[in-house]
């Protein structure tokens, strides 16, 4: 068996954070990152959950200063106990064992995402300028990017006539437009099923730490359109015209026209689920996890089912069904 020098780290270092006491040490979740969780459950009963994130690869203080805001916006996040921010430990509060995208089903979802869009619209209230980096071009373009170079390029293995780039780069450029004309709020950037938690209060909210100041669709469609669960799209234009409606009477900067909203709505997921696609096969060529590929005809569908609706996405549409 090899040496799991970390983990033992991690054992020793949750030692002294618990005074000692006797607990138990299982994995308690797998991540797409290098982070990995593990959940410490002591005599008694109680729990918490320790994140081991090595720092050559992974940078814990956005994890807690992410953690803080959600805590100050209402949200139901993990508490940080204690941080070793140098070895890249952390010694969280426990949320539970039960995600959304375990929970839910056709009788539920109505009730559950109410409480997701509910928790969502809190945070997207506390939003302030200068706090999280900006979601802008640079970044909008660079995660739209992993789509041609690992997903057309290596996991189908294509190569784009100088056509075919022309086409893909005009409709990267109306999404970047449609992205940037929105208000900014604070974005999660992974508000998915498989990261909220069935909990009281509900939901708890995890894998954070990558938020920015972006995209007011963002999160609805990260949560409506997701990686590993779909719905009939008479239900999400529903759930999500709750949303609109629920922002709006909060006062959030979500357009006054529902048809806009929809659009920028479609058009925000669609980088979305470009820049997945990319990742999923980068996961798997360079980081050697391929279950994530099993979800890419999701995505596929996804994409193509919204740039046939929008005359300007509809070189995508024919790209996607060249290359595929």
């Amino acid at each position: 068996m090899i040496p799991d020098e970390r983990r033992e780290a991690l054992e020793q270092w949750l030692r002294t954070q618990l005074r000692d006491a006797a607990f138990s040490l299982a994995p308690a979740s797998e991540d797409a990152s290098f982070r990995r969780y593990f959940r410490a459950v002591l005599d008694d009963g109680s729990s918490f959950v320790a994140m081991d994130a090595p720092p050559d690869k992974e940078d814990c203080a956005p994890f807690v200063r992410v953690a803080g805001l959600l805590q100050e916006a209402g949200v139901h996040a993990p508490r940080v106990i204690a941080q070793d921010l140098a070895r890249g430990f952390l010694l969280l509060s426990d949320l539970g064992t039960t995600t959304y995208l375990q929970a839910l089903s056709a009788e539920n979802a109505g009730a559950l995402f109410g409480d997701a869009t509910d928790a969502l619209v809190r945070w997207q209230l506390a939003s302030r300028p200068g706090v999280l980096p900006p979601y802008d071009e640079a970044l909008l373009r660079r995660e739209m990017q992993l789509f041609p170079d690992w997903y057309v390029a290596r996991h189908r293995g294509a190569q784009l006539s100088a056509a075919q780039k022309d086409a893909l780069e005009r409709v990267f450029a109306a999404l970047v437009r449609s992205a940037l004309a929105q208000q900014s709020v604070y974005v999660h950037r992974d508000y998915m099923p498989r990261n909220l938690m069935v909990c009281d209060p509900n939901p708890g909210v995890l894998d954070f730490q990558d938020a920015v100041y972006g995209p007011v669709t963002y999160d609805i469609v990260s949560l409506l359109r997701d990686a590993f669960l779909s719905w009939e799209e008479d239900r999400v234009i529903d759930w999500a015209a709750r949303y609109w409606e629920k922002a709006r009477r909060a006062g959030l900067p979500v357009d006054g026209d529902f048809g806009e909203f929809w659009r920028a709505f479609e058009w925000m997921g669609l980088q979305r689920h470009l820049k997945v696609l990319g990742i999923f096969a980068r996961i798997n060529y360079r980081d050697g996890k391929p279950k994530y590929l099993v979800d890419t005809p999701r995505f596929i569908g996804y994409a193509r089912a919204t740039a046939q609706r929008y005359r300007d996405l509809a070189p995508l549409a024919r790209l996607l069904d060249e290359i595929e």
